[in-house]
């Protein structure tokens, strides 16, 4: 609590009139150099206030005589990188693949492009690298349904599989379950399973390869299941499977088959980035 202002015995200096367990405040001024550090300081922060953005309003903010902002920096860095991306994708959608491939520096700013307009457009449904999922496609797989060089890469990506736009890929299956009897359903199924590698004990190989020959399978699945990409028909002979490996799938699948769908991307991706997601999709799967 305060007391009177008295003489400090030791020091000689006034005291403030304080004391706190004995202990008395001497009333002694800053240093000079401390108080001249401390106007410097604000002095300071008045040319910071005026110079630069600091007071926020209610329709702004100050914006300070500089016109300097961290969100201006950012844009400028934004629009540099931009222009310096414009060069090299003007570069990509120029150039035939081959050539972008010879060029190290373009082929790898060309993955990178085609890595980010996977991730924030195709990974949904084919899975981070693509890795795929029930009903959607494996990339990394080198099993291409419609054919993997670049040219078949690149249709696919920019018109889609069963899309709106008139040169989407197209292809169609039969529901097999209302043409065939049990028997023969079951038989037919057998007969995948061995193109699969997975033969079923006892099965009817006969009835299965009559079945398979009789339905015209072999126009879009080829005779020895090794597929027709010309035709969007699946390779029966390897081991991928879109909507299941077990029987009980495989026969699902020819009494009632389900058929996906792609979007086409040209509407919504540049041709430069196409061709750069076209190279980075190739790449996952080893590309033929």
């Amino acid at each position: 609590m305060p007391t009177k202002i008295e003489k400090d015995i030791i020091s000689g200096q006034d005291t403030t009139g304080h004391e706190w367990d004995g202990v008395k405040e001497l009333n002694r001024p800053l240093p000079k150099w401390w108080l001249y550090v401390y106007i410097a300081t604000v002095i300071y922060s008045v040319g910071q206030f005026v110079i630069y953005p600091s007071w926020p309003g209610i329709s702004g903010y100050l914006h300070g005589t500089a016109g300097w902002s961290q969100r201006g920096d950012v844009e400028q860095a934004v629009a540099a990188v931009g222009r310096q991306r414009s060069g090299y994708m003007d570069k990509i959608a120029a150039m035939p693949f081959d050539q972008i491939r010879a060029d190290g520096q373009l082929y790898n700013v060309a993955l990178t492009a085609g890595r980010i307009a996977f991730a924030n457009n195709c990974q949904p449904c084919h899975g981070a690298n693509g890795t795929g999922s029930l009903g959607y496609p494996a990339l990394g797989d080198d099993v291409w349904l419609w054919g993997g060089s670049y040219g078949d890469v690149q249709k696919t990506i920019t018109y889609g599989i069963r899309s709106d736009h008139a040169d989407t890929r197209t292809s169609q299956m039969p529901a097999f379950g209302a043409v065939l009897k049990p028997d023969e359903l079951d038989a037919v199924t057998d007969h995948v399973m061995a193109l699969y590698g997975t033969p079923t004990p006892g099965a009817n190989v006969a009835l299965g390869n009559k079945v398979f020959e009789e339905s015209n399978c072999a126009a879009c699945h080829g005779d020895k299941g090794q597929g027709n990409p010309e035709q969007g028909g699946p390779r029966l002979a390897s081991k991928v499977h879109l909507y299941g490996a077990d029987r009980a799938s495989v026969r699902a699948q020819i009494a009632n088959p389900r058929m996906g769908m792609m979007p086409a991307w040209n509407t919504r991706l540049d041709p430069a980035t196409i061709k750069s997601l076209t190279l980075y999709v190739h790449q996952l799967g080893g590309g033929q």
